[in-house]
Formats: C-alpha cells, structure tokens, sequence
C-alpha cells in the first residue's frame, strides 16, 4: 500500500509560443484548466502504475475542490484523508512555452492547512511493508512530523524536494529515498552540477557522505540514482516534448509503486524514467500520466 501525503491543486495553464522574459506581455494560443498538485500528480501516477494508493491532503470549499479530486476519484484512489476546509483550494499558474518549457507559480490555498496530526494520523494506518511517498508542497510540519513517524515504523519513505523550501536541508536527511532534479538537488550537494559528468560526481560524493539513497531527474539525460555504494545513470526516452509539466511526478509515482511492488530497484528506476518521458507527450498533469500498459509497452 501506498500513502502520499501532499498538495491537490487546479493548474490553470496557458500555452505561449515562448515564455515571457521579465517585464515582458507575450500572447497566448491556448488556456486549460487540469488537475494538478504535486501530491495528487504522484497519487495518480502511483495508482495508474498499478498501485493501491491512500492519498492525505486538503482541498477548500470553492469549485475548483470536486474538480481537483475528479481524476483520482476515477482512479480508485482512496481519498478518505483528504479533509474539505473553509477556504479556497490550491491553484497552480502555469506558463508552457513552445520547447514544452514551463514556469509556475503556485498559491497554497487549503494545502497550506495539512498539518501534523493529518499526517501522523495516516503514517499511524500503515505497515511497515508500506511506502509513503511527501513532496514540499505542504507545510514543513507536517512533512517533518510524517518522515519522523514513518522511521518509527519502519516504513519505506520517499521525499520529491520540490519546490524547493528552506526546509529541504533539515528534512531531507530524514528521508530514505531522496529525489530532485538538477536544480534541487545543488541545493543539497552546495555545487551546480552543469553537466552529466559532473553531476554523477556529486550525487557519488554526496551518497559517500550520508549513505542516503538519492535519485536526480536530468530531463533528457535521463536520471542518475545512488543506491548501497553504486551510482548508475539511466538514459531517457528520445521524445519531442509537448509539456514537461508532471514528469517529475509521473517518475515519483511510478517510482513508488515499483518498489511497493517489490521490483528491484534498477528496474523500478528505468520504468519510472519511461514513465516520466511518455508524460512529456501531452499537455496537463494528470491528464499526461500514462498508464501502465503504454509505459511497459515502451520498456
């Protein structure tokens, strides 16, 4: 079983030939409305990779709230840790450029209000067989209090860094499984790692240092994961992308499900990458995540 505990957004998007630079008023081609946030993206990608999946989180009282769950709904998604509080549930302002790019901008809304009890409440409901899955899109809180409660229980954990807070160097370590693109994951290391090369270098320094298992999410140079003393890097599907929003979701829940499932993890890691790539090809969150028929078709 899997329990992701994390933000359930609606992404308001707009398509542009390119992204706008500071300052500056471009025109569109194209506005969407889809679900989104980090938490539900994972959720989802867990489930359509053949998981059972528990998902915690908030959403308001404003009409954007039925809608937000709709497609975990569909899934088969347990949501009945998803609290409805007065307010206004999460949005995501999204910009896609013509290259598939993006730029976000997100607002809290009733993500804001997960605490720690929420998530000492659900780490309290699993196994240790289990897996629980967190992302920074909720309070420090309550991700703190989850990782804390997840090691005295003995259950596997996994934390996307993303966004980027001020929390991520205190909550990282607390993690077993950290994962982060190249951005996040210099946050980490304290170097820009700005090419392949460099960058399995420092995700094997850092791996050296704490024995953390740590994965970074390169785009199209695939991923690099750091695992018992080896570092190994995965080449990436070659794809045109339409929208690379939700790729890094895509391979965390895909992730997740992998190793609930007891695949090894060299395995797990490749199907997720697939998974993340195919996300590519279409515009939206949720709506991209593949199933897991077309990612094991692609394998």
């Amino acid at each position: 079983m899997i329990t992701v505990i994390g933000s359930v957004n609606m992404d308001l998007i707009a398509t542009t030939p390119r992204l706008p630079e500071p300052g500056e008023t471009v025109s569109g081609t194209d506005f969407t409305t889809a679900q989104g946030g980090k938490g539900a993206n994972q959720a989802l990608a867990a489930q359509r990779a053949g998981g059972a999946v528990k998902m915690c989180g908030a959403v308001g009282n404003d009409s954007f709230a039925t809608e937000a769950l709709a497609l975990l709904e569909d899934a088969g998604t347990d949501l009945g840790r998803v609290r409805h509080i007065e307010g206004p549930t999460g949005t995501a302002l999204i910009l896609v450029g013509g290259d598939g790019e993006n730029m976000i901008a997100v607002i809290p809304g009733a993500n804001g209000h997960v605490t720690a009890e929420d998530a000492d409440q659900a780490v309290a409901a699993m196994a240790a067989s289990d897996t629980l899955v967190l992302q920074m899109e909720i309070p420090a809180a309550a991700i703190g209090a989850a990782l804390k409660a997840a090691k005295t229980r003995s259950v596997r954990s996994i934390l996307n860094i993303a966004p980027l807070t001020d929390a991520v160097e205190r909550l990282a370590p607390l993690a077993d499984i950290v994962i982060a693109n190249e951005t996040e994951f210099s946050r980490l290391s304290g170097r820009p790692a700005e090419t392949l090369a460099l960058a399995r270098d420092e995700v094997e320094a850092l791996h050296a240092r704490t024995g953390q298992c740590l994965i970074v999410t390169l785009g199209g140079d695939g991923v690099l994961w750091a695992r018992d003393g080896k570092v190994e890097h995965v080449a990436s599907l070659k794809i045109k992308p339409v929208d690379t929003v939700g790729a890094g979701d895509t391979f965390c829940g895909y992730l997740a499900q992998g190793l609930d499932a007891g695949m090894d993890f060299a395995t797990a890691v490749r199907r997720a990458a697939v998974a993340g790539a195919l996300a590519c090809l279409k515009p939206g969150a949720q709506p991209s995540i593949p199933l897991s028929g077309e990612v094991d078709a692609r394998l």
